[in-house]
C-alpha cells in the first residue's frame, strides 16, 4: 500500500525539546520534593501526559502540578528548545513529493503551534492533533485514528514517527505502522523493545521508507 501521510510525534521528534521537559520537571519536582530527583530520574516523565505523570507522583494535586509545570515551560520554551538536523528541510521535500503531513502529539495544541512557529514549520502540516482534540492521548490509538479520519485516510496508508513508546503503542493499537527516531533521548535500544516497523537514522530515512511503500 503506498504511503499517502506521515504522522509525526512534536516533541523528542520534530524538535529537541527534552532539555526543556527536563528542566521543568526538575524545576516543579525540586520544591514538591527537595532533593528526591535528579535529571536521569525524569527521562521516563518523556512522553506520557502531564496528567498521566503527576497522577502517580502526586496523586490529588495534578491540577496544581500541572499549572506550576506550564507556567515554567512556557516562560522558558524559546530559549531552550533546539532543532534536530533535517527535519524542516525533509519536510519540505516529502511535502513536495505529496505527501500529506500530520502532528499526532499528546501536547497542548497551542504549545505544539508555538514549536512549529520556532521551526519554521507551520504551513507543511496539513493538521495537527493536540490533547486538547481527544479524550484518550497516546498509547490510545485514538489520536492517530482522528488524524487518518480528518486527512481521509486508511490505516495502511500512514506511518507514525515518534521517539517514545506511547508513540509505537498508539500506532499499533490503530492497526498503522510504526517508526521510532534514533536520535530519542531514550536511545534506539530502548525503542526496538516496542517493535516499530522501521528505525530512522536520520529525518532522510524516510525517503527511502515512502518510496517503497
Amino acid at each position: 500500500m503506498t504511503v499517502k501521510a506521515l504522522l509525526f510525534d512534536f516533541d523528542g521528534t520534530l524538535l529537541n525539546t527534552n532539555e526543556l521537559i527536563i528542566q521543568t520537571f526538575m524545576h516543579v519536582l525540586e520544591e514538591r520534593f527537595p532533593g528526591q530527583y535528579s535529571p536521569k530520574d525524569c527521562l521516563k516523565f518523556i512522553g506520557p501526559s502531564l496528567k498521566q505523570t503527576f497522577s502517580d507522583i502526586t496523586p490529588g494535586e495534578e491540577d496544581e502540578m500541572i499549572a506550576n509545570y506550564r507556567t515554567w515551560n512556557m516562560l522558558h520554551h524559546d530559549e531552550l528548545v533546539t532543532e534536530y538536523p533535517d527535519v524542516v528541510s525533509t519536510l519540505e521535500q516529502l511535502k513536495s513529493m505529496g505527501i500529506k503531513l500530520a502532528i499526532v502529539s499528546t501536547k497542548r495544541n497551542e504549545m505544539i503551534d508555538r514549536g512549529l512557529s520556532i521551526l519554521g514549520a507551520t504551513h507543511l502540516f496539513e493538521i495537527r492533533i493536540g490533547s486538547n482534540d481527544v479524550k484518550n492521548v497516546k498509547p490510545d490509538p485514538e489520536p492517530v485514528l482522528l488524524a487518518l479520519e480528518r486527512l481521509g485516510l486508511t490505516k495502511e496508508e500512514a506511518i507514525m514517527i515518534g521517539d517514545n513508546s506511547h508513540d509505537i503503542e498508539a500506532a499499533h493499537n490503530a492497526g498503522v505502522r510504526a517508526a521510532g527516531v534514533a536520535w530519542s533521548i531514550r536511545g534506539a535500544q530502548y525503542l526496538q523493545q516496542f517493535n516499530p516497523e522501521y528505525l530512522l537514522q536520520g529525518m532522510s530515512d524516510l525517503f527511502d521508507i515512502v518510496k517503497e511503500g
